[in-house]
């Protein structure tokens, strides 16, 4: 059973990658996708921009729609459509047509996803879930952050299209073995929509869901501009950039299992103690981010903490509404792109008015503000209080 349970985490982790893979590995090859199809480089970051859009409105509410469906068929319906996207992606000469290939996938990519942490969570006892959630991360961390230097990669030494191909093989060997491989997975217990929805009049929900907000704006609101920040603040030169973004790639792996381990044995604590260590990486990145050793080792921690700020979401919101998972954790990747935006957008603001070194305090407002909603619910629903949830409803 261990072992079968493995395999399943496994091709859920590759398919998690795949489908993140082709969401974020365009940010590479972007300008050469602007030169292909005759359109300027701000025209083609459509093909990111209107992907995360889709993706932030359709969390909530395609993994709802598809809750009640046997999740090998819902599976392998999301890698089908994938699939089918990347290879109209592969030979389209127009632009168009290429940023419908993206859109239509997008709409499908919360329901992969956000079943792909259901299942691992249940394949596994309650007290292994944050271990199992913390493996399918890891395709979560490897296709936002390794992805995008791989196409990059395939691009540069054989052609767009080839690194359009990597996209499709990825997307195409999770299918086959989700086909070969993973078990039928009727859906024992079907919850009505309106049952799922209900978890919305919980305090605990809207709390949560304010905490990943925040959380996720403080790592990718400073994240969005790390290679601007080592390019005019560090003085690194181009290639050492590329190697740092690595770093910061590779700790993200790291900390995803690390926080499979933390979140399985005092999970409440460590949410609660984890925005003063990550603020204390933002303090340190502002007062020593001009040098570049340090600026270093600051981006391997912080990298780590990235990671682990990513199970932090998905287990925040997770565990507020057990009884919707798919609905949670649906609700889990439209918060993590809000966030993710606002950030971003905050962040863009900070560096016009006030410089790129300054971006640090996105950081670290977003993290003071999710110490209060982060407080609000350990203190509301802490077992001592002894007090029913039904007590809080909205």
């Amino acid at each position: 059973m261990t072992k079968r349970n493995n395999l399943l985490i496994f091709i859920l982790t590759v398919g998690v990658f795949g489908i993140l893979n082709t969401e974020m590995g365009v940010i590479g090859i972007l300008p050469a996708i602007a030169e292909h199809f005759h359109v300027s480089i701000a025209k083609a970051g459509w093909l990111v921009s209107l992907f995360a859009i889709v993706v932030a409105v359709s969390g909530p509410t395609m993994p709802l729609l598809f809750s009640a469906i046997n999740r090998k068929k819902v599976m392998l319906l999301v890698l089908g459509v994938f699939v089918l996207g990347n290879i109209v992606s592969i030979f389209t000469t127009n632009f168009t047509i290429l940023l419908l290939a993206r859109i239509i996938p997008a709409f499908f990519h919360p329901i992969y996803c956000s079943m792909a942490f259901t299942v691992a969570a249940a394949s596994v006892s309650k007290e292994e879930a944050p271990k199992a959630v913390s493996k399918v991360f890891i395709g979560v961390s490897a296709g936002m952050v390794v992805g995008v230097p791989i196409a990059s990669f395939i691009e540069s030494v054989t052609s767009l299209q080839m690194a359009m191909v990597f996209f499709a093989i990825v997307n195409a060997f999770c299918f086959i073995a989700t086909l070969l491989f993973v078990p039928s997975m009727p859906v024992e217990e079907r919850l009505s929509y309106g049952t799922q929805i209900s978890v919305l009049k919980k305090s605990i929900t809207w709390l949560s869901i304010v905490t990943v907000i925040l959380l996720n704006s403080s790592v990718f609101g400073v994240y969005s501009y790390l290679a601007d920040y080592l390019k005019t603040v560090t003085n690194m030169p181009t290639n050492t950039i590329s190697i740092i973004l690595f770093v910061y790639g590779g700790a993200n792996i790291i900390g995803n299992i690390v926080a499979g381990k933390i979140l399985s044995k005092n999970a409440n604590k460590f949410v609660a103690v984890f925005p003063f260590i990550l603020g204390i990486v933002y303090i340190l990145l502002f007062l020593f981010g001009q040098f570049t050793l340090p600026m270093a080792f600051i981006t391997l921690i912080w990298g780590i903490l990235g990671g682990v700020g990513g199970n932090i979401n998905q287990y925040w919101l997770a565990s507020s509404a057990p009884e919707a998972p798919d609905f949670a954790n649906g609700l889990f990747i439209s918060s993590c792109n809000v966030g993710t935006t606002i950030g971003a957008a905050v962040g863009g603001l900070f560096i016009s008015e006030m410089g790129t070194q300054y971006v640090v305090l996105v950081g670290i407002l977003s993290l003071i503000l999710s110490l209060v909603t982060i407080f609000l619910r350990n203190y509301i629903y802490s077992p001592t209080k002894q007090i029913s949830s039904k007590e809080f409803t909205l």
